[in-house]
């Protein structure tokens, strides 16, 4: 089992980036919590609203509006756990998340591949996604494995499926990946048993955790609330990763982009957790800025660094497993 090196730590050696102090990181706080409470997050689907409204919270059934009381935002963030399992199919590749650990993944979901063979440039198949899991098995610098591009051979309403028959048989660390909607989300898990021995050996050894992304600014939809729900009741693990842009989706100050995207994914928090006290979940983001002339949310630039940083220590003072995009 991996227990990586520790990041971003309060030490006398070494070097790190604190992008805020605990009072900077306390007003962030307090200003995701006036957030939820006084402006909300739009909410689709019924089940989810009812959850939420069981649970406490302020729910607009024609608007599809729900405001969430602070005491229910603090409870979520101490009801889920702050050290996560993580198994291979290897038991060498087992990892644990906890603290501040840090561990490395591949990059997803791509579209686009040049091709090892012709060198064309061209949209990714299954095939990929089963080639991109192969090389990422054999890289003892990734610890776990995302799907790295998507099968756009395969109809996109089942493409999830496909994807997971391709990584699942081509590399033995923990894999994750979305699912699309919660149907997907329980064909997967059974895949999941399959290959780890039967549900019982899955619970055991979870070696299956999925993604899902709150749609910015401050909406938790019918796929993503699906799947939150799902995964709380087998026990899954969910990555919830919010892809704000600022300047776009979200504000274009630094701080302003980590209030709404706190509040983004600690939404999906609580619902993870009304669904079920602690249930495994990952604090997520790959939230970037806007590039204002092309329209794009580009990956390698220096304030994705940026606000991932402060992602990361914002997820470190919740105690919370986080997961972040690099540049």
């Amino acid at each position: 089992m991996k227990r990586n090196l520790f990041a971003g730590r309060s030490q006398t050696e070494g070097m790190g980036l604190n992008l805020f102090t605990e009072d900077e990181l306390y007003a962030i706080h307090c200003a995701t919590l006036e957030v939820l409470y006084k402006t909300g997050v739009k909410v689709e689907d019924d089940e989810a609203l009812e959850i939420f409204y069981g649970g406490g919270a302020e729910v607009d059934r024609t608007n599809h509006i729900v405001k969430i009381p602070p005491y229910l935002v603090e409870d979520a963030i101490r009801s889920a756990p702050s050290t996560l399992f993580l198994a291979g199919r290897n038991p060498k590749n087992d990892i644990v998340l906890d603290g501040s650990r840090v561990g490395f993944t591949n990059f997803g979901e791509g579209i686009r591949v040049i091709d090892p063979y012709t060198r064309e440039y061209r949209k990714s198949t299954k095939q990929d996604v089963g080639n991109a899991a192969l090389v990422c098995d054999y890289l003892s610098e990734v610890d776990v494995f995302e799907r790295a591009v998507a099968a756009q051979d395969e109809h996109a309403l089942v493409g999830p499926l496909h994807e997971a028959e391709a990584f699942f048989n081509n590399t033995s660390k923990h894999c994750f990946s979305g699912a699309n909607n919660g149907k997907n989300f329980r064909k997967i898990v059974d895949m999941a048993a399959a290959a780890a021995g039967g549900k019982d050996k899955l619970k055991e050894r979870p070696i299956y955790s999925t993604i899902v992304c709150p749609t910015s600014p401050l909406q938790l939809v019918r796929d993503c609330t699906e799947v939150l729900i799902e995964a709380a009741r087998a026990g899954i693990a969910v990555n919830v990763l919010s892809m704000a842009m600022a300047g776009g989706s979200a504000p274009v100050t630094l701080a302003g982009t980590l209030v709404t995207h706190n509040a983004e994914v600690l939404s999906g928090i609580v619902l993870n957790q009304l669904t079920k006290k602690g249930a495994p979940v990952i604090y997520g983001s790959s939230t970037t800025i806007m590039d204002l002339k092309y329209t794009t949310a580009p990956v390698g630039s220096p304030e994705l660094g940026m606000i991932n940083a402060g992602v990361a220590k914002l997820a470190q003072y919740y105690l919370l497993p986080s997961w972040v995009a690099g540049g």
